[in-house]
């Protein structure tokens, strides 16, 4: 009887992304282990992820809470391995990683750092977001690994078929899984309601597929090189990298297979005293959780907002100072009397010879002081005196 009875219809009970709903709101602080609903604590959560091999973080870049969650992995595993865990960014790119290593041995300060990082350039995240989990990373002799592909890659996988690249670039591709639904789904999303064609979300699937593989293929190869083949690795990135596991980490451990855990955050609340920018992106439904541990944040700011000049401006080409190109309405530059066509020559009596040079210092003022700026104008120097208030949000590139 039973060989002639039609096959049973399948159907899902419940969520597959969220398989244990919990039964009240979370509040910020709490920390949901999703596979199985349980509410844990930070010391159980971090317990069970420093048993790993390979620890990945999903970040919300310019979130502070983010990068405390991530210092706290990092210390957990460095607690219980000592001497063998290690830090995969994927702020850096491999070519950087001469500059990391030097870092690590202590060999530069944090301005010389940034210069020979050209984070700013690179990267343009405040670096305070990430200061605190550097510093420790240096101070106890860290491997921190820089994961990421170059970008003169990335811009030409973005722009045309991989089939269609030079030979040179080819050699330096990492293996291409191309064929991931999911990550096809999540680009598709993205885009969607945008006026992009068909190309230019090929190009993107392109571009993150490289990410994806690039930073996979350099945590794999770290994990088995004669330095971390005996290493637990901490792997930080965004949380689009790292989120239901097919961007970083199925793609190690494609390469690798080996232990892993999966950490990321979902903010519930603004602290922060201006909106975040938005996205009106509605993600796909994925047939699995979207980490092993949530954390339940608040979107945050950091606790010492950078001050500004509001100002455009470029080096002089003898790099005797930062030629003036425009001053912004009510910016403290404005309320300084700094004009277009200046050249800062000295901050506090600090020279100003590249872009670095004022940025840095910038970083190291509070909203309140004062400084003393020294202007070259029409052939004559004179000092300014600036009081750094809040300055409406400028456009990128206007310190």
């Amino acid at each position: 009887m039973t060989g002639c009875s039609h096959p049973p219809v399948k159907r899902f009970m419940g969520d597959p992304q969220n398989p244990y709903p919990l039964t009240a709101p979370p509040k910020v602080g709490d920390i949901l282990h999703i596979p199985t609903g349980v509410l844990v604590t930070p010391e159980q959560m971090l317990s069970v992820a420093a048993d790993a091999r390979v620890v990945y973080v999903g970040e919300t870049h310019d979130n502070p809470a983010s990068h405390r969650l991530e210092l706290d992995v990092l210390k957990a595993m460095e607690e219980r391995h000592p001497g063998k865990a290690a830090l995969g960014m994927e702020m850096f790119v491999r070519s950087q990683q001469p500059v990391l290593d030097r870092w690590v041995a202590g060999e530069l300060d944090e301005k010389a750092f940034l210069r020979e990082s050209h984070w700013f350039e690179n990267w343009k995240m405040d670096f305070g977001y990430y200061r605190d989990l550097l510093v420790y990373a240096k101070e106890h002799r860290i491997p921190v690994i820089a994961l990421n592909a170059e970008k003169d890659l990335a811009q030409a996988v973005s722009n045309m078929p991989l089939e269609e690249l030079s030979p040179e670039l080819k050699a330096r591709l990492p293996e291409m899984d191309l064929g991931d639904p999911y990550q096809r789904g999540m680009a598709e999303s993205i885009f969607a309601g945008h006026s992009h064609g068909k190309m230019m979300m090929d190009g993107f699937v392109r571009a993150q597929t490289l990410w994806d593989e690039t930073m996979a293929e350099s945590a794999a190869r770290f994990l088995t090189s004669p330095q971390g083949k005996d290493r637990h690795l901490v792997v930080i990135a965004g949380g689009n990298h790292v989120g239901h596991g097919f961007g970083i980490p199925r793609r190690v451990f494609r390469r690798i297979p080996t232990s892993y855990v999966t950490i990321g955050g979902n903010e519930i609340a603004i602290t922060r005293s201006e909106q975040p920018e938005t996205m009106d992106v509605e993600l796909p439904s994925y047939p699995n959780v979207s980490y092993d541990f949530l954390n339940f944040q608040a979107y945050e700011e950091l606790p010492e907002p950078s001050v500004r000049l509001g100002i455009a401006y470029e080096s002089t080409p003898d790099q005797r100072g930062m030629r003036v190109q425009s001053v912004l309405p009510n910016s403290n530059a404005e309320r300084a009397g700094m004009k277009e066509g200046d050249i800062l020559l000295a901050l506090d009596g600090e020279p100003l010879k590249e872009n670095i040079d004022l940025v840095y210092a910038l970083k190291k003022k509070k909203l309140g002081q004062k400084s003393t700026l020294t202007v070259e104008r029409d052939g004559k120097q004179l000092t300014l005196d600036v009081v750094f208030q809040k300055n409406e949000k400028p456009k990128h590139g206007k310190p």
